[in-house]
């Protein structure tokens, strides 16, 4: 083990539990921490209860290596800023870069300045001024909280009254709480949504295999959005290469070289979420700063190099010099949330039938939103497990993973069951 490098996960979700997984089978890393982490995550890393501003000193009292942060809150808070202050590499933006994804207005304003195609949008602090936009905009649009809100705080609208219902809910009630303090009213565009997600050091880049989200809670893209109900990568089928490359022309390399240029430069992980039209073009939905959850579960399976290298040349300015390399076939991820997600979800409820999967390099079931009560694993969140198959192709791993779903059990547990279909080469 002596020579290989210590790592720390800071989160404690399906898109931490997947990113320890794939350390812990890392060849350049020796032992991996995690906190919190979760049952599932206890299993392949050493975890423990650390606040965000504790974790730079245990940093240093482990000998940690290297810090990969997960969830976007602690990177908007200045983590990262801190584990750098304190001689500590780290995978993580900046908070001044995470604004990205902190604030949906700065975003936008962003992709205006510089160029990155994006739906024409307006900004509001108030009902006037969300009853003027939505009056010019017409029907069809979509209304989201300014701030951080857990993936939740986007409202698809079919009509103006809805759009008006939404905005009132965010600004007045404040469903989403400071988040909703101004909101985002943008026209509606059609098409299909596309994860398209690069490694950077603010320069240079490497790409991740596209990916599909399901946002939605139901079957058929139908229900409210909630942070995402399963994945799968590659999404060649969605993203062919032609699409993949005009994706980074126009919308990572501007986004990479436009924060540089502002003086907040990435270093760490750019998600544009993307929305390929009617016509085949691409036109950015979000940007996030980190990894996608669940897209992570699958993309962890694809990856056969080594991810603490990447991320370690991330910080180190040389990512461009990183090896990537994906085993063949796909990768899917189904995820089973409790009883009343996406609204307040039911906890406590016994997990049964995870002892009887089998999991091995091609089938894993990262807990997302678990906890240990005394020996029994219970569910402690909306999302939570996501199950997750590798095979040849998408019918095979849908075969898997939905064989895997089918030994789960517990009170009020909910999944759709079209993870991946549109990926079918059949289907559409």
């Amino acid at each position: 083990m002596s020579g290989r490098m210590k790592v720390l996960v800071v989160g404690g979700g399906g898109r931490e539990h997947a990113i320890a997984w794939r350390m812990a089978r890392s060849e350049s890393v020796g032992e991996v921490h995690c906190v919190p982490g979760n049952p599932g995550i206890a299993r392949i890393a050493r975890t423990a209860r650390v606040a965000d501003v504790d974790v730079p000193a245990y940093a240093h009292e482990k000998g940690i290596d290297l810090v990969v942060i997960g969830p976007e809150a602690p990177l908007v808070g200045g983590l990262a800023d801190r584990l750098r202050n304190a001689g500590i590499k780290v995978f993580g933006h900046s908070a001044a870069a995470s604004r990205l994804e902190g604030s949906k207005v700065f975003a936008k304003s962003f992709m205006e300045r510089h160029g990155i195609p994006t739906a024409p949008f307006a900004v509001a602090e108030d009902m006037e001024g969300a009853e003027k936009a939505i009056a010019v905009f017409g029907d069809g649009v979509v209304v989201k909280a300014d701030g951080l809100a857990a993936g939740k705080g986007v409202v698809v609208c079919s009509d103006a009254s809805e759009a008006l219902a939404a905005a009132r809910s965010i600004l007045v009630d404040r469903a989403f709480g400071d988040a909703g303090g101004r909101i985002l009213i943008e026209r509606r565009i059609h098409g299909k949504e596309l994860s398209i997600i690069a490694v950077t050091d603010g320069r240079g880049h490497r790409l991740l295999m596209p990916a599909q989200d399901h946002k939605r809670a139901m079957d058929g893209d139908r229900g409210p959005n909630t942070g995402g109900m399963g994945a799968y990568a590659p999404a060649h089928r969605l993203a062919p290469p032609d699409l993949v490359v005009r994706v980074e022309r126009e919308v990572l390399i501007p986004a990479i070289e436009g924060m540089r240029e502002e003086g907040t430069p990435l270093s760490g992980t750019l998600y544009a979420g993307i929305m390929v039209d009617d016509d085949g073009a691409p036109h950015v939905l979000e940007f996030n700063v980190r990894f996608g959850d669940p897209e992570t579960q699958p993309q962890m399976l694809m990856l056969r190099s080594d991810l603490a290298e990447l991320m370690s040349e991330a910080d180190g300015g040389n990512v461009s010099a990183a090896p990537v390399a994906w085993h063949d076939g796909v990768a899917i991820t189904v995820v089973i949330a409790a009883h009343g997600y996406p609204g307040a979800p039911s906890k406590g409820d016994a997990i049964e039938g995870l002892d009887g999967i089998r999991e091995d390099e091609s089938h894993v079931v990262f807990h997302a939103g678990t906890s240990d009560a005394g020996g029994r694993i219970v569910t402690a969140g909306g999302r939570v497990l996501g199950v997750s198959a590798r095979a040849a192709d998408l019918e095979g791993a849908r075969k898997e993973a939905y064989s895997m779903v089918a030994r789960v059990r517990f009170g009020g547990m909910h999944w759709r069951s079209d993870i991946g279909a549109g990926g079918l080469d059949h289907v559409g």
